[in-house]
């Protein structure tokens, strides 16, 4: 079986094509085995490359402990960068079937390499059923959730996935393995929620960590970003163009005024090989 690791700012993934899988149909299974990095490649997940009727390209994402994200912002700019680059799309800008909707790539191209990604990662929704979250209709923007040993004031949307922020002082100091899957898995979110520990620098730079849900916590979410810039807005911390600074770089998020958030970043290479 051959594949790729790839990873978005240490967001890190195998991807396989429909041809290398051959028989191996159980992904569950599979994205146990392989993302495992003691014992497998070891990854945050695994990107497949499928066929699409309604786009010209499909991506499925399945997270390491078995569970099927809806979409993922790191893995979709690594997605697009691999596809391009191995010829099995020859445009720059195209579609991407994923099970939050059609995404659009765009791509910055020299001598047939890729250097950088924008993706329309598409509106947030706000309203609590979007998420789905528990409680009265509306928003749950600056809201109030108490788990079993601390309350948080909490915003939480969709974005492609669900996603909730905590607005922190410092974002290197949380203990977000404790505070992470007390939120991600707390009653309130009826399919699970990430979780964004954002501190705001400026007008125009935060910092995020992210706790991922099915994942734990990872270096980089794309998706996470885009919430999280999303949510600094909204509740007046920032302006709509920011800078989100993550332990192995940045990514630029502009959050415009008809509500489409778009995001530019890279998707690098770490290496190839064969699973025996």
């Amino acid at each position: 079986m051959k594949f790729s690791k790839m990873h978005g700012l240490g967001n890190d993934f195998i991807i396989l094509t429909e041809e290398a899988l051959q028989e191996e149909k159980n992904y569950a299974v599979l994205a146990k085995k392989l993302c495992n990095r003691h014992t497998g490649i070891g990854a945050d997940g695994i990107l497949f490359v499928l066929p699409s009727v309604c786009a010209d390209i499909r991506m499925r994402i399945i997270n390491c402990d078995g569970s099927e994200a809806e979409m993922c912002g790191n893995g979709v700019r690594c997605f697009a960068r691999y596809v391009f680059e191995n010829n099995l799309i020859s445009k720059k800008e195209f579609s991407i079937e994923t099970l939050a909707g059609i995404i659009y790539p765009k791509l910055t191209v020299k001598d047939h390499t890729v250097t950088a990604i924008t993706i329309n990662m598409g509106k947030p929704l706000w309203n609590r059923s979007d998420i789905p979250m528990k409680g009265k209709s509306g928003e749950a923007i600056a809201a109030r959730l108490c788990t079993a040993k601390s309350e948080y004031k909490i915003t939480s949307l969709f974005m492609g996935v669900p996603h909730t922020i905590l607005f922190v002082e410092h974002v290197a100091d949380v203990p977000i393995r404790s505070i992470g899957p007390a939120i991600e898995k707390h009653p309130d979110f009826l399919h699970g929620t990430n979780v964004n520990f954002v501190e705001v620098k400026n007008r125009h730079e935060i910092y995020v960590r992210t706790w991922e849900r099915g994942a734990g916590p990872t270096l980089a979410c794309g998706t996470g970003c885009c919430a999280s810039v999303a949510a600094a807005w909204k509740n007046g911390l920032t302006e709509r163009c920011v800078t989100v600074h993550l332990p192995l770089g940045s990514l630029e998020i502009e959050y415009k005024a008809d509500d489409d958030i778009y995001m530019t970043g890279p998707g690098e290479y770490a290496f190839e090989g064969t699973l025996r």
